[in-house]
């Protein structure tokens, strides 16, 4: 059945199965939202070390996410994976460099005779938190607001602005949606740690906190949305495949294709529902909504960059060189291969959330870190 599948459907399987697991990765991103939490919510030491290992046990689940996320890129659209990590390298050595010291802390921040101390590892683990995902939501902000490349007939990328990547973060849209990503974490990282810990006066903190971040990442949200229902889009005609300035393209596409709008309002409002859940109904299961609502409001806005005849990454330099899911992805042969191989997910999540249950069997305590001098890992 997969192997009668036209090459369109294949790439819109694709298109689909990249969008789920980067909606994924922004769920699992509530380790860093949590990391950045570590100068606010605890009061003491041993609070602290409570946080970190806590999210000590899932921080691994994010970055295997994001490498997930850039091979599906690699394998079903290996046209933009060499454009964008190929011309725009300087965004993305840095986003990997926060995600490296992010890797480092956890390892060596508890080590003895650590010669930077355990404070210069919680510093870098805030910047993970921060910068990391403020370039994270610029370069995802490029699918939208476009990037300065110029592809010849050979496919060979020529990036035509020197910051390679990093003057996406000097555009308004995009830098509001890094800055709402950081809130955003920080929101969910304290509906995970809310969850996740017996200690009532830090989940009494961290639902708090909650709240607050959420209304912090409001104006960010609304500079977001604002501009997706206003800006122009990068449309494509079907017949010919040109990339064409099409005014009000994204919103065009929220009431072309309905299900994005039914995406995009469900999940908004499973974000809030979480917060609201936690904040004034003391319970600690907001993770769960919230999470959700992330996972179908990412995938509504990847939709919208990549369906309904849109440039998923449009150049602003030259607008037929362009990426569309059309003439950026595999063969039908690959993709074929690799769908026959995507049978498996389903396995994988279920043996993943199998592994997740059994690790948050019990909520974690301070007595889980102290007992003994054994049992604290970072």
């Amino acid at each position: 059945m997969i192997g009668s599948l036209a090459l369109t459907q294949l790439q819109q399987i694709w298109w689909i199965i990249v969008s789920l697991v980067g909606a994924l990765f922004i769920f699992m991103t509530f380790v860093q939202g949590g990391q950045t939490l570590l100068f606010t919510l605890p009061r003491t030491e041993d609070e602290k070390t409570l946080i970190i290992n806590s999210l000590g046990r899932k921080w691994e689940l994010t970055f295997t996410t994001l490498v997930l996320f850039g091979g599906a890129l690699f394998a079903a659209f290996p046209l933009f994976y060499a454009t964008s990590f190929g011309g725009a390298y300087w965004v993305w050595i840095s986003i990997l460099f926060t995600f490296v010291i992010q890797a480092v802390s956890y390892e060596y921040r508890k080590k003895p005779n650590n010669v930077l101390g355990a404070r210069t590892y919680e510093v870098f683990l805030f910047v993970n938190g921060s910068l990391g995902l403020l370039l994270i939501g610029a370069a995802i902000g490029t699918f939208f607001t476009g990037s300065n490349f110029l592809l010849n007939d050979y496919n060979f990328v020529k990036w035509m602005h020197p910051l390679r990547g990093l003057e996406a973060a000097f555009n308004l849209f995009n830098v509001s949606l890094g800055v709402f990503l950081i809130f955003h974490a920080r929101v969910l990282g304290s509906l995970y740690l809310a969850n996740n810990l017996a200690h009532a006066d830090l989940v009494s903190r961290a639902q708090r906190a909650a709240f607050i971040n959420l209304l912090c990442a409001l104006p960010f949200l609304l500079v977001v949305l604002g501009g997706l229902v206003t800006m122009d889009g990068y449309a494509v005609d079907p017949a010919t495949g040109t990339v064409f300035v099409e005014a009000g393209k994204y919103l065009g596409n929220l009431f072309a294709l309905p299900l994005n709008l039914v995406l995009l309002l469900a999940g908004l409002v499973l974000v809030v529902a979480g917060v609201v859940l936690a904040q004034f109904k003391g319970s600690t299961r907001g993770i769960w909504f919230s999470g959700l609502g992330t996972v179908l409001v990412v995938l509504a806005l990847l939709f919208l960059a990549g369906f309904n005849e849109t440039a998923f990454y449009p150049s602003k330099v030259d607008l037929q060189s362009s990426l569309t899911i059309f003439n950026a992805s595999s063969s039908h042969y690959t993709l074929t291969a690799m769908t026959y191989i995507a049978l498996a997910i389903p396995f994988v999540l279920a043996y993943i959330i199998y592994v997740w249950r059994s690790m948050d069997a019990g909520k974690m305590s301070l007595d889980d870190i102290n007992k003994d001098g054994h049992n604290e890992v970072y």
